[in-house]
């Protein structure tokens, strides 16, 4: 996707009074067009351009803005047709680099790094960041990490490469890397969600409630930095608060499981266990086949007093996942409710031990206190 100045808007108003005396002025009516895409008006710049096309067939550099504005309104599929019919008849790397960042927001991963060789990244100010999440969501990790390590040294001054490059080598478990990238993002969003999350992992949570605000004043729609501040707040004792950004972040995020599995958890804490149920089944939604849907349901029909129902899911959820937290926790509270305190109590710490989120940290770090001081009525978790 190519990269506009904003025009002021005066240009476009007096291009449009010169138009309301010459409507058929097609160089009038261009220029228009262009200023209007400039300016961000999308709506009149495709309007002006349907005039454009009434009086005499676009040529090829208004074919492209038609992609352009196509992009601009999310509409993926019009623009790949656009731009598919211009390189019919010429290709360049502008228009591979145009399919392929719209193939990425249609999910077509795969389509999209057909495209992203060194000419096509090299073409935009977002080709490379675009090829490193590409990589990212097809779950190509070294491939990524040794593209990246190509990329930084080409372009050594890209902080949205360099952001993209700290969240791959985060979620790759590669500290240092993450580390390394995340410094030299300098105010990508991406950038400092991902040392946010490094610094929380330390357990330094006013360090990486800063991060993490200086990512979302930087990017408002980063769900890593919303979830981020959440983890951070429900670690502070801030659990209403916490809830809120979780399930900021979760929405910003859509279909990222593990977020709504935080968010389960955090209305859990919260004592909120319809909210919790909606964010689990929520998660189920998303992938029946995730331990931690049914780990946290199980949890919630035990303490509603539906044993048959908790048996069920915490057995699904223990074998999808023998380490799965909500499955041994549900597991725990159903042998006490059994009389086997020891056997609850060796399962129970299986549960708290185990790490979640980025750093290894375990839910028991997060969470302990605010169970201790919110239990859920119907339910003691000791």
């Amino acid at each position: 996707m190519s990269t506009h100045s904003k025009v002021p808007q005066p240009r476009l108003e007096r291009l449009l009074g010169f138009l309301a005396q010459d409507p058929r002025n097609l160089n009038l009516l261009s220029d228009a067009a262009v200023a209007a895409y400039d300016a961000e008006d999308f709506p009149l710049a495709a309007d002006l351009l349907e005039r454009h096309a009434a009086l005499e067939p676009l040529p090829p550099a208004l074919i492209n803005l038609k992609g352009l504005i196509a992009l601009a309104e999310t509409r993926f599929d019009d623009a790949i047709g656009v731009f598919e019919a211009l390189r019919s008849d010429g290709d360049s790397p502008a228009l591979r680099f145009n399919i392929a960042w719209a193939k990425a927001r249609l999910s077509d991963y795969e389509g999209a790094l057909a495209l992203l060789d060194d000419a096509t990244v090299a073409a935009s100010p977002r080709g490379p960041s675009l090829k490193i999440h590409v990589l990212h969501h097809l779950d190509r990790y070294e491939d990524a990490l040794a593209c990246g390590e190509q990329l930084a040294q080409r372009f050594p001054k890209d902080e949205a490469l360099m952001g993209a490059l700290a969240t791959l080598a985060m979620d790759a478990e590669r500290v240092d890397l993450a580390r390394r990238y995340g410094e030299r993002a300098g105010g990508n969003a991406e950038g400092r969600a991902a040392l946010g999350f490094l610094v929380l992992g330390e357990q330094d949570t006013q360090g990486a409630a800063r991060l993490f605000e200086e990512a979302i004043r930087s990017q408002p729609g980063n769900p890593r930095a919303w979830m981020g501040k959440g983890l951070g707040l429900l670690a502070d004792g801030n659990t209403p608060a916490a809830v809120e950004a979780i399930d900021r972040g979760a929405e910003l995020f859509h279909d990222h499981i593990g977020s709504w599995i935080a968010s389960g958890w955090a209305h859990f804490v919260n004592g909120e266990r319809d909210q919790a149920r909606k964010s689990f089944e929520r998660a189920m939604a998303i992938d029946p086949n995730f331990s931690e849907s049914h780990g946290g349901l199980a949890v919630l029909d035990v303490l509603e007093g539906n044993h048959a129902a908790a048996k069920r899911e915490s057995q699904i959820a223990l074998r999808l996942d023998p380490k799965s937290l909500g499955g041994a926790l549900s597991a725990s509270l159903l042998l006490e409710q059994g009389g086997k305190s020891g056997a609850a109590q060796k399962i129970r710490d299986l549960a708290l031990r185990s790490p979640i989120g980025p750093g290894g940290k375990t839910l028991a770090q997060a969470l302990a206190e605010f169970v201790r001081r919110a239990r859920p009525p119907g339910g003691t978790l000791h």
